[in-house]
């Protein structure tokens, strides 16, 4: 069904704030997803601070050409959707985890990482790293480990003290 102009318009203000606002986007197909996995993967996104919208393909370049990042756009085939979020890794990482869950429906055609286009291998990459509350609590356990082998370490002592 093709669009009005008003609604063209619409959907390309749309697309024109999701960049402006967005600390990183993710270009995403998705294709043979059915209705439930869609709805759980928006309520994930959504509970993530990630926001989610399908739009035209014409749309959605004709809104990047105007922002002139840097580096080459990727290419985009079939169904096109953009992930985007303030947080600079969580719209890579919410996808990638839908990407692993319904078993290659979904895929990530590259995104925009610090004002430049990257590509698929770059923003699945982007996506391994942890979130900053795993990264606090790998920091956590780094700072205790030596606090906690002395105190293994007493113990021991204390143990032998008291058996001899």
């Amino acid at each position: 069904m093709a669009l009005t102009k008003q609604k063209k318009e619409e959907v390309f203000t749309k697309v024109q704030s999701a960049l402006a606002e967005a600390g990183s986007v993710v270009f995403v197909h998705a294709k043979g997803i059915t209705v439930g996995e869609t709805q759980s993967m928006r309520n994930t996104f959504r509970e993530n601070g990630v926001k989610y919208y399908v739009a035209k393909k014409s749309l959605i370049k004709r809104a990047l050409e105007e922002k002139k990042y840097e580096g080459e756009m990727p290419v985009f085939e079939g169904e096109l959707a953009l992930a985007w979020g303030e947080d600079f890794v969580a719209p890579a990482r919410e996808v990638q985890g839908f990407v692993k869950s319904t078993k290659d429906k979904v895929a990530i055609l590259g995104g925009i990482f610090e004002g430049r286009y990257m590509n698929a291998s770059e923003m699945t990459e982007i996506a391994s790293i942890p979130s900053q509350h795993m990264l606090y609590g790998m920091f956590v356990n780094v700072i205790n480990s030596p606090i906690q082998g002395f105190v293994v370490s007493l113990s021991k002592i204390a143990e032998t003290k008291t058996s001899s």
